[in-house]
């Protein structure tokens, strides 16, 4: 038992150094200019959610989980997972456009758009871009999730500084 909890302690104190490593990776990163800060703190996210898994599956093997249960769970999550996501086209569809918009879109965070719709207009600043819903801040001070598949299917206007 105590060789378990000493395990779990140096698993908890590695996922920190990384955790702290990498941001700190890709602040330098961002600092040399060579990404964008708005990319970095996507990125970071992405690594922070990684590497929270990665110990979760660690924790779960020291901890008497065997890895054939282990399999067997993650493949049946997957499986539920992927056949919710087939199931629902939007939200696959939402998905692929959130990382068509994230890598090939020439939006990215902080930029002042304004969304062109015959019936309703939006203009606001990209707060935040998810896998599911891009997020302006209007100037009146709203909010407005705009679900990635109906972004990428409009036609946007970005301000630029003058």
């Amino acid at each position: 038992m105590e060789i378990r909890i000493i395990e779990s302690v140096v698993a908890i104190a590695i996922y920190i150094a990384l955790r702290f490593a990498v941001s700190k990776s890709i602040d330098q990163t961002v600092e040399r200019q060579i990404m964008q800060k708005t990319r970095g703190k996507i990125i970071k996210k992405a690594f922070k959610f990684l590497l929270l898994l990665v110990l979760l599956v660690f924790a779960m093997i020291v901890w008497g989980v065997r890895q054939s249960d282990l399999i067997v769970f993650i493949s049946s999550v997957l499986a539920v997972v992927g056949i919710a996501l087939f199931a629902q086209w939007s939200v696959l569809s939402n998905i692929t456009s959130g990382i068509l918009i994230f890598f090939n879109h020439p939006v990215k965070l902080d930029d002042t758009i304004s969304i062109i719709d015959k019936d309703f207009q939006i203009e606001g600043r990209v707060s935040d871009i998810g896998l599911f819903f891009i997020i302006l801040k209007t100037n009146e001070g709203e909010q407005v999730t705009v679900p990635n598949s109906v972004f990428i299917q409009k036609m946007i206007k970005k301000k630029t500084d003058q």
